[in-house]
């Protein structure tokens, strides 16, 4: 979304991780996603990293704070939540009420109206993908300014404009550039 925001035109190659293409390989061994190529040459393969890049973007120390706990904390949770099945010995559920401590905290500094769209950006996809897991159980919890923020961004054209769908990229295809600049 920040790429959209700022306007940071990028070729786009969509990637299917189980046919992962020679040349992203070769930039990038550790065969993961997103990649960004700059044009001297240096990679970012860190989706972070890619906004600090294209936001131009230092994080401050509560967005720092953020972004850690986001990491660190909100992202180990999430995953034993969503995919129990590939840890030994993990319920989900007390995943799912370890992450809802940093949702509620969220809620809170999200009520204080002191999140930025860069720090947004950064936080957004995970918690999309923790709402997504139990639709019903999330929308009946009582994080109003989550919610509120949730589907502000889900509702955005930066959003419709980042989930539009590409066709697998394949050596000699026809550059695709994204966003769309008019």
């Amino acid at each position: 979304m920040s790429i959209v925001r700022n306007q940071f035109q990028v070729e786009h190659r969509e990637v299917i991780l189980r046919d992962r293409p020679e040349h992203m390989m070769e930039i990038s061994p550790k065969g993961t996603v997103p990649v960004l190529l700059l044009p001297d040459g240096r990679v970012i393969e860190e989706s972070l990293e890619i906004m600090q890049y294209v936001l131009d973007w230092q994080l401050s120390d509560i967005e720092n704070q953020w972004v850690t706990r986001n990491d660190d904390e909100f992202k180990f949770h999430l995953d034993r939540y969503k995919y129990p099945n590939r840890y030994d010995d993990v319920d989900g559920l007390h995943h799912r009420k370890q992450a809802s401590i940093y949702l509620s905290d969220l809620d809170n500094f999200l009520d204080d109206g002191d999140i930025n769209s860069s720090l947004s950006d950064a936080l957004f996809p995970f918690v999309r993908q923790f709402a997504n897991h139990d639709r019903d159980w999330f929308d009946s919890q009582t994080w109003n300014n989550i919610h509120e923020w949730l589907s502000s961004n889900l509702e955005s054209s930066e959003f419709k404009t980042c989930m539009k769908k590409y066709k697998q990229w394949h050596q000699g295809d026809e550059p695709v550039f994204f966003p769309i600049i008019e």
